[in-house]
Order: C-alpha cells, then structure tokens, then sequence
C-alpha cells in the first residue's frame, strides 16, 4: 500500500484467474472442514482424534474462512479494475533482493502514472522474475476512485 499526496490509500491486487480462484476456495473449504470431519470421526470411532479435530477446527476453520473472504475479495477488485480500471503504466524505480528466512524475492519500486489520476510511488514485493530492471515499463491498470491497481507483467 501507499498514500497519495492526496491522501489516497493505493492498494495492488493480484489478478486471480479462474483457475487460481477454484484453487483457492477449493484451498479454503480443505481448511474449513478438515477439524469438523475429525471431530465427528472421532466422535463415531477413535477417541485419539478428539484433540486434534479440536485444534484443527480453532485453527484451520479461521484460517479457511480468512482465505476466502480473501479470494472473495481479490476476485472482485479484479472484476472492478476490468470493468473500469484505467490503462496506466508502472515505471520500476528501484530493485532491491529481500530474504525473511522463509521466502525470499525483490522489493520493486513503482511509479505509476497514468491518464486521470495523479502520479504515485510504491512497493512490490514478488518473486525474482529475469526480465525485471530498473527503467522497465510494465503495463498496470488502475481504479483511482477505489485507489487500486494491478500490474501485468
């Protein structure tokens, strides 16, 4: 996310096919039903599932239902920018490698400009891709009165 000097909140999302999409649910409804099942199988036969249906359900039920709404989410953004987004172009400033000790990637840096919005920096932060280099132009479409943007590589 970034802030306008207007005051925008900038958001980025990412483009979540239909593939992606019944990946991601079918993701979810894994994560929303496994502890219910353990419960209720521990409930008909062995008793040594009781806890860990437990836990699942605390856990993965929340997680599940997060995961989701998320996609929910992503799809409908994607939706809005298609129908309305703006064709803008997203200008890479700056590279910089991360690496948290679980994943590792590069920050870009953006400037996204475009017809009917004002200018703006941020950060993306995504897996190495070798075609990526300061001063690439990528293509983006923007939503400026939703504040979000997508970019295409």
């Amino acid at each position: 996310m970034a802030d306008d000097a207007d005051g925008t909140r900038w958001t980025q999302v990412s483009r979540v096919g239909p593939g992606g999409a019944a990946s991601a649910y079918g993701s979810a409804a894994v994560m929303c039903v496994c502890g219910p099942v353990m419960l209720g199988s521990a409930l008909l036969g062995a008793a040594d599932l009781m806890v860990m249906g437990i836990v699942f359900t605390v856990v993965f039920l929340p997680l599940g239902l997060a995961f989701w709404g998320n996609t929910t989410v992503e799809r409908e953004h994607n939706r809005r920018l298609d129908a309305v987004g703006v064709a803008a172009t997203a200008e890479i400033t700056e590279l910089t490698d991360w690496d948290d000790g679980d994943d590792v990637g590069v920050t870009v840096g953006l400037r996204v400009s475009g017809p009917g919005f004002r200018t703006f920096e941020t950060t993306w932060r995504r897996s190495h891709h070798g075609a990526l280099r300061v001063g690439l132009r990528l293509t983006a479409v923007v939503d400026p009165y939703n504040g979000i943007f997508r970019v295409e590589i």
